[in-house]
């Protein structure tokens, strides 16, 4: 879903007039996404399965109703591929893109697999062996690949949205009226995502006061949980509530406000890790411990041991995240370090090398 304007472009301006079908499933936010880039799109049924460390819990009634249905998904998606006749199907994990996958296989249509985070996911596992080339977002995921897989795959990063990356600090003061932050201080910014995470939000109330004696804060905390946050912030002295802006949703701002900040606080998901290393920035990150084969846990503990950020795992306190935050803040060369060390690992250029992929891919089975 990120850079799609990006990989579209790069498409079209080819010169082979290669046009580009999204697959996936109705209702879904990859077809309002489409609808909105103008990208014909076409659903197929599909099911999740709900992993458990106990295999008889595997066999619950939810999974047997959706692993019912993937055959059906196949049989769509073959439809499609029929119809549609693609040069190329690119894969980006997710249960969704395994029917697809298949269809490219069934039809003889060459497939490239993108894995998003650092550990190979169910989906991508089970359609690497079908792929005519796998990209990767990390050097560390190459050894994860069966040795037979190994000789088909590269790394391209993770694309990133082009306007994340052209973000102004100066343009972020100006649209937020962030007049009350102070120069000399740096900035931190807190996110959960869109909708926000009670986990980060009730982290950061505890440690308030304390932060803003030592920074400026934007807190984006999803739009349910504004009210109840302002209030437990309605305390703070005029001075320090001055640096902390509090607000539900960061739209357009978004690459002023990560351009702003010397230090992030928020999850580990693919498309956030893409963005912070992509501009170098130093973090805090406290995984999501629900989140699909535990990926944010492996994304943050990767970055972590690369000294590009710093993990936050398990049942996390107030006062483990003021002990994380607090070295970064207070020596401006170990944040500045670990904002290098990001850097090195983020590809910026990601968009372009997975569509250079896929053109050579193209060419090759053309």
């Amino acid at each position: 879903m990120t850079a799609v304007r990006t990989v579209r472009a790069r498409l079209g301006a080819d010169g082979r007039g290669l046009e580009v079908l999204w697959v996936g499933t109705a209702d879904s936010l990859e077809s309002r996404v489409a609808a909105g880039e103008g990208i014909e799109f076409a659903a197929v049924a599909t099911g999740k399965i709900r992993r458990s460390s106990n295999p008889i819990k595997m066999i619950s009634p939810a999974n047997v109703r959706d692993m019912a249905r993937v055959p059906l998904g196949v049989a769509q998606a073959r439809s499609v591929v029929s119809r549609f006749r693609p040069d190329v199907v690119l894969a980006t994990g997710g249960y969704v893109a395994v029917p697809v996958g298949l269809a490219a296989s069934l039809c003889r249509r060459p497939l490239v697999v993108h894995e998003q985070t650092v550990r190979l996911g169910l989906a991508n596992r089970t359609l690497a062996g079908k792929a005519a080339r796998i990209a990767v977002s990390s050097e560390s995921t190459l050894p994860l690949l069966a040795e037979a897989s190994r000789a088909r795959a590269l790394v391209t990063g993770n694309p990133v949205r082009p306007e994340v990356l052209a973000g102004s600090a100066d343009k972020a003061v100006q649209a937020l009226g962030l007049h009350g932050f102070r120069h000399d201080l740096p900035t931190v910014y807190i996110t959960g995502g869109a909708q926000g995470s009670e986990q980060i939000n009730g982290l950061v109330a505890d440690v308030l006061p304390w932060l803003l004696t030592r920074a400026n804060v934007v807190h984006q905390c999803g739009p349910a949980n504004v009210e109840a946050l302002r209030a437990r912030a309605a305390g703070l002295p005029a001075d320090l509530a001055a640096r902390y802006l509090l607000t539900g949703f960061v739209g357009p701002e978004l690459p002023d406000v990560l351009a702003l900040a010397d230090v992030v606080i928020s999850r580990s998901g693919a498309g956030t890790i893409a963005e912070l290393t992509a501009l170098g920035k130093a973090s805090v990150l406290i995984p999501l411990a629900t989140s699909a084969g535990n990926e944010q846990a492996h994304n943050a503990r990767h970055l972590e041991e690369a000294g590009a950020a710093v993990a936050l795992l398990g049942e996390v306190t107030a006062q483990q995240l003021q002990q994380a935050v607090e070295p970064l803040l207070g020596d401006p060369g170990r944040c500045a370090a670990m904002a290098q060390r990001s850097r090195a690992q983020g590809r910026p250029d990601a968009a372009e090398r997975l569509v250079d992929v896929l053109l050579s891919t193209a060419a090759d089975h053309g």
